[in-house]
């Protein structure tokens, strides 16, 4: 078998085994299979990669090659064993720069090797010439946006970059501009393929990308993730075209389609409009929450323990504060205590519940809190008013009766859990401080509500304790 078939079957056994880790993460009890079959899946595409490259680059550049995999490989594994939990979504957000980038860096490459010297010096057939530069054009174009995009998005899920959304007078505008650009570029790239033209395609694809993403606030931004890693699947593809890659191609397009359908899926459980979210807000404009006043009550951990020990039901809704405050195993200790003596306990976990679509699920999983307790919100939510005690550690926009009570807040008509509805609601938070949407919160007044401040796992141990 030639080395070229060779890599052929590699790639096919690859892609079969990023189906079967699609499929897998589909459920709890079967993600970690799913994982595995994604490790097993790029390193069969790596592994054969390298050992084709052997095959028909000299020795110095498949000793670059291999260095590259080695570094690479090293530093990945470093980031995964030292980041915390609290840390996924903006390493992710990162990662999927970096995919950004590798396409804008193939796109380049593509320019140079042909239409930079001229169709008489290259081996693509004059006839396929127009195809390679749309190629070129739209895979720098994908890549760029990909690229600031994440790194916008890694701004402002770290910290770094405030989460309120940017508007600039005439966003609309400049969004469409920046496309109506990039398809005149395009069209002159194609007929007349110059350096000024790339370097023009690159930076308004570029300053899209900031834009687009700086323009959305940070209650959005867990479907921001979902739609970069999207974009990072079509830019992968892009490269594949380009590099006549048909496991770049497939895994590209997978990752493509299952992000921009995760994307959809999370902007209907958030009521917001899928257009208007991937589009930068294009159309929305921002409403003002109305003013709340009122008294809150604090209380300790033996009262919140007594009102432990009188419930039938619990049920507990985390958050990113939970996630923060590492809470999920004295969460999981507090859960297995409540049940031994009898009381119904169960989770509601709202679809964007942290910062991630999944992030409450991977920590209660690490946590070995039971599958079969842990209800999303569409299957708890309507159990809340017969609910004895709800705790909601952490979390804040995604139980806020604003979105549902007041139609100028900026999360109006967003599906919250209906927390409020419950005999009594016990919420765990360091201060009054607003959510990551910048809304304040009415649920903390409400007379059915108590809080009970500090580090939500030393509160939780408090309570066990008591207990």
């Amino acid at each position: 078998m030639s080395p070229e078939a060779a890599a052929t079957a590699a790639y096919i056994v690859a892609a079969l085994l990023t189906v079967m880790s699609l499929a897998g993460l589909s459920k709890h009890e079967t993600a970690r299979n799913g994982v595995v079959y994604g490790i097993a899946g790029m390193t069969v595409a790596l592994v054969a990669t390298v050992v084709l490259a052997a095959g028909s680059l000299e020795a110095g550049a498949v000793a670059l090659l291999v260095a590259g995999f080695v570094i690479g490989g090293g530093i990945g594994l470093w980031r995964a064993r030292v980041v915390e939990m609290t840390g996924m979504p903006e390493l992710i957000a990162l990662l999927h720069s970096f995919v950004g980038l590798a396409a804008v860096l193939v796109g380049w490459n593509g320019y140079l090797e042909v239409e930079a010297v001229g169709a008489a010096q290259t081996t693509v057939a004059p006839e396929l010439l127009g195809i390679h530069s749309v190629e070129v054009g739209v895979g720098v174009f994908i890549g760029a946006v990909t690229f600031t995009g994440s790194i916008v998005a890694y701004g402002k899920l770290s910290g770094r970059m405030k989460s309120r959304p940017l508007t600039l007078p005439g966003k609309n505008a400049l969004n469409l501009g920046a496309l109506v650009a990039f398809a005149a570029l395009t069209v002159a790239f194609v007929v007349a393929p110059s350096l000024g033209v790339m370097i023009a395609i690159t930076a308004v694809a570029l300053a899209l990308g900031w834009h687009l993403v700086a323009s959305i606030g940070g209650g959005d931004m867990p479907v921001v993730v979902s739609m970069l890693n999207s974009y990072s699947g079509w830019a992968a593809a892009a490269s594949g075209f380009l590099l006549d890659n048909t496991l770049l191609i497939v895994t590209g397009a997978l990752v493509g389609s299952s992000g921009a359908y995760l994307s959809y899926v999370m902007c209907q459980a958030m009521n917001r409009s899928f257009i208007s979210v991937i589009a930068g807000g294009f159309g929305v404009e921002s409403g003002t929450a109305a003013a709340v006043e009122g008294e809150h009550r604090e209380v300790g951990a033996d009262e919140v323990a007594e009102m432990l020990r009188e419930a039938s039901s619990v049920v507990i809704t985390p958050g990113y504060g939970m996630a923060v405050a590492q809470a999920q195993y004295p969460v999981a200790d507090l859960t297995r205590k409540l049940r031994d003596k009898g009381v119904e306990v169960r989770f509601g976990i709202h679809p964007v519940a942290g910062r991630l679509p999944g992030h409450m699920n991977v920590l209660l999983a690490e946590a070995k809190v039971p599958y079969d307790i842990v209800l999303e919100m569409d299957e708890i939510n309507d159990d809340l008013a017969s609910t004895s005690v709800v705790l909601v550690i952490g979390a804040n926009d995604t139980v806020n009766p604003a979105a549902m009570e007041d139609p100028g807040s900026p999360i109006a008509g967003m599906p919250v859990l209906r927390v409020w509805e419950a005999k009594n609601v016990v919420v765990f938070k360091r201060s009054m401080a607003v959510g990551y949407a910048g809304v304040q919160n009415p649920l903390f007044f409400r007379e059915n509500t108590s809080m009970i401040f500090g580090d939500a796992k030393n509160r939780v141990e408090d309570i066990l304790a008591a207990l």
